[in-house]
């Protein structure tokens, strides 16, 4: 299940494999096992968990190959430090995503999305076919419903973006769709255009200039257009989140 069909149910997949790597990875990305920490033996995580020998080194290999751990012979399995840790994962992200979101998070994610997502933009007016063009339009014009609720908006906005990604034609540009699930799921958690027909209407605007730039082979208008989403959506969510903190305060 998604991190963004994660966010809008409440719900995840839980086999006894993915429980052990969902809890421990949450556990590494949150700091209660901090850098450098040496994870509890096979005995006591088998134990801990009720799984068997099998599933726990099954579930080991699965957070190694995100990076977060590496076993030491003689020592034991270690956690490693931040700056190795798959970040483009879509589970690491979605740990960080558990964990609290602050406005360091957010700009985060923002800079990085505008690091690629403008140029995959302006690739795509360069590359894609008419057909795709279409495509992409068809998915532009489900924005305009004023009926979209949160739930719904999200998903039409990862679709859009995802398909961008596509029409970039660089299989780099392709793999960070989970990037672009997790900025989304901080919208759907915090703010969403949804929460009045006018802000739809703006989304829906904003999305479609993306579109008419492609269409238009105007890659330079084609990345104006995505780098003014990706900065509205951004401020949009600090200013929800700046709302929350006072709020609590």
């Amino acid at each position: 299940m998604s991190l963004l069909q994660t966010t809008i149910t409440g719900r995840a997949l839980r086999t006894s494999h993915s429980q052990v790597v969902s809890v421990l990875g949450q556990e590494i990305v949150s700091g209660i096992f901090a850098e450098h920490a040496i994870l509890p033996g096979d005995a006591e995580l088998s134990a801990r968990f009720g799984v068997s020998r099998t599933v726990l080194r099954e579930a080991m290999k699965t957070l190694s190959a995100k990076r977060l751990i590496e076993p030491k012979a003689k020592v034991g399995t270690r956690v490693l430090e931040r700056s190795e840790w798959n970040l483009f994962d879509a589970d690491v992200l979605g740990w960080r995503f558990l964990g609290g979101v602050d406005e360091t998070f957010i700009d985060d994610l923002a800079e990085i999305r505008l690091a690629l997502e403008p140029a995959a933009a302006a690739m795509a007016a360069r590359r894609a076919s008419s057909e795709d063009i279409a495509h992409l339009r068809e998915i532009a014009d489900r924005f305009y419903d004023p009926l979209h609720t949160r739930e719904s908006i999200a998903r039409v906005d990862l679709e859009f973006h995802v398909a961008v990604l596509q029409l970039s034609a660089n299989p780099f540009m392709r793999s960070i769709g989970a990037l672009i699930e997790a900025a989304l799921s901080v919208t759907f958690r915090l703010s969403s255009p949804a929460a009045s027909p006018q802000h739809i209407t703006e989304c829906a605007v904003n999305h479609m200039r993306i579109v008419n730039a492609i269409a238009a082979r105007d890659e330079a208008g084609a990345r104006s257009a995505m780098e003014n989403v990706i900065h509205l959506g951004a401020e949009r969510t600090r200013v929800a989140l700046h709302n929350i903190e006072t709020a609590q305060a």
